[in-house]
């Protein structure tokens, strides 16, 4: 009778809730990181970047597309953002701003190495983004987020980050 019931236990374990078999799991990652597509080809190549914490200071943290930095971020209730954040983060994370300018229209990808929320601002106003997703599995990039843009100069917005510094690099996608 234990028998019995230990394996309908069992067999109920491995069903999800909809009553379909639960995915394998994954296979864990390579000790060296899975190569980024070549529109990220830079993003072994980080410097270091201090971000802005007010609109003022951002003369310094430029960013340029094709380049990756590591993005040194403030204690967010320490940023002053020209637009309000959708996810403004917790207390306890931390953001930044930094600038940059598109000199041809087109589709730019915002990768970042952490989970945190990015918005692109010009005018007072952010920009709605086109595209958003994870990076590639077992890479180093853990988020992207898509932007049509125009010629012209930007605010990137990193609200929600939990670590002090955050790999990021925007480029302009082909096509």
């Amino acid at each position: 009778m234990r028998w019995t019931m230990l394996m309908a236990l069992a067999a109920a374990a491995s069903v999800g809730s909809a009553g379909q078999a639960r995915e394998p799991a994954t296979a864990p990652c390579p000790a060296t990181p899975t190569p980024v597509p070549p529109e990220l080809t830079g993003w072994t190549s980080r410097v270091s970047l201090k971000a802005a914490m007010t609109k003022a200071a951002l003369g310094a943290a430029r960013l340029t597309p094709g380049k990756a930095v590591d993005l040194a971020l403030a204690p967010t209730g320490r940023v002053i953002y020209p637009v309000a954040p959708e996810k403004p983060g917790e207390p306890a994370t931390h953001g930044g701003l930094a600038t940059f300018t598109v000199g041809k229209a087109g589709r730019y990808r915002v990768a970042l190495g952490a989970g945190a929320w990015v918005d692109v601002a010009r005018d007072g106003r952010t920009i709605a983004s086109s595209a958003h997703g994870h990076g590639p599995a077992c890479s180093s990039v853990r988020k992207m987020v898509d932007f049509a843009l125009v010629p012209g100069s930007y605010v990137l917005e990193i609200s929600g980050n939990k670590g002090t510094v955050l790999p990021v690099m925007i480029t302009r996608l082909a096509g």
